[in-house]
């Protein structure tokens, strides 16, 4: 495996996500001779050259051809392969939703779907690359596990964990090059186990992807006003892990953060398992609301969407007040 020492910690930081994925492929194609890398013209993108260069009779590049490289994709796994087909997370939701409803979802081939620069990492291109609305199409198909890791580190780890998994999953890489540094070393990692970064005891803070290490953030914050949270890294949204929901139901106040769309992705998840209990305390979501970011820089993004560290703070403390 990959080893997660600090230098090399740093360099997956630095790369950000889609690298941190490239990387880790290489390192797993070396010690799994079934591991097969597709993608629709996005391989420099995902770092996947040296996979390239190494195994070029398990790389395919599609082109811009992502239904084809999904039904490609669920041939290799039929054949016994751990396919991880990649492109952005946009077209991987969206444009192949039908190819991954049926092959993914109601034949169950074991594909590792891998959504590139989802969120709003790549807002220079504007709305059509900007990827809001991913994990609501996948989170709808049965079958398929959700997983959104929350830096490079958690990136190298997902994708060895999703190697070892039958099931077909949507892996959602976020953040850009430069990605903050939530896990500094070595860590246990497994897929629907929700990883508590903090304990708390006034709110709860439950965020997937980039958000998490802004909920660290935004719990120090929290601190400084004599706001006790907890911070819970819930990097698989679907199957969600309702023990770690147990922990927190004696908060005042649950929040989700995702740099998604409040709708249908982790904050509707954790509102549907609320909604089942009795006494549950109340719910802020913090999200991208029901509109379309204009193009523009990831910082200014994340600051005009309010998912800022000291956005969240604000929000969570105007509920509790």
């Amino acid at each position: 495996m990959l080893e997660l020492t600090k230098p090399m910690v740093r360099t997956l930081s630095r790369l950000g996500q889609c690298a941190a994925f490239g990387l880790a492929l290489t390192a797993l194609g070396e010690e799994n001779k079934q591991v097969v890398a597709l993608t629709a013209d996005l391989g420099g993108h995902a770092a996947l050259n040296k996979f390239k260069e190494q195994f070029p009779e398990r790389f395919f590049n599609f082109g811009i051809a992502e239904q084809n490289m999904i039904g490609a994709a669920a041939g290799f796994a039929k054949e016994g392969f751990i396919p991880f087909a990649s492109t952005f997370g946009t077209f991987a939701s969206m444009r192949v939703a039908d190819q991954i409803r049926v092959n993914m979802g109601y034949n169950g081939a074991g594909i590792k779907l891998v959504g590139l620069t989802s969120g709003i990492c790549a807002g220079v291109l504007g709305p059509t690359h900007i990827c809001i609305e991913d994990m609501t199409v996948m989170r709808s198909i049965p079958n398929i596990t959700v997983v959104s890791p929350a830096d490079g580190a958690a990136t190298v780890k997902a994708v060895y964990a999703a190697a070892k998994s039958d099931a077909p999953i949507y892996l959602r890489l976020t953040g850009a090059m430069n990605n903050p540094i939530v896990y500094s070393g070595d860590f246990d990692f497994e897929i629907g186990k929700a990883i508590t970064l903090k304990e708390g005891e006034d709110v709860a803070l439950i965020a997937t992807g980039s958000m998490v290490y802004n909920s660290i953030k935004a719990a120090e914050i929290l601190e400084e006003k004599g706001i006790s949270a907890s911070v819970i890294d819930m990097h698989t949204v679907k199957p969600l892990d309702r023990s770690a929901i147990d922990k927190v139901m004696g908060s005042k106040l649950i929040v989700t953060l995702e740099e998604h769309s409040v709708n249908g992705g982790l904050g509707e998840a954790v509102a549907h398992e609320l909604a089942g209990r009795k006494n549950s305390p109340q719910q802020l979501m913090i999200g991208i609301e029901d509109f379309y970011p204009h193009a523009n820089e990831y910082d200014v993004l994340m600051e005009e969407c309010g998912l800022t560290s000291e956005k969240a703070a604000e929000k969570i403390a105007g509920k509790l007040s």
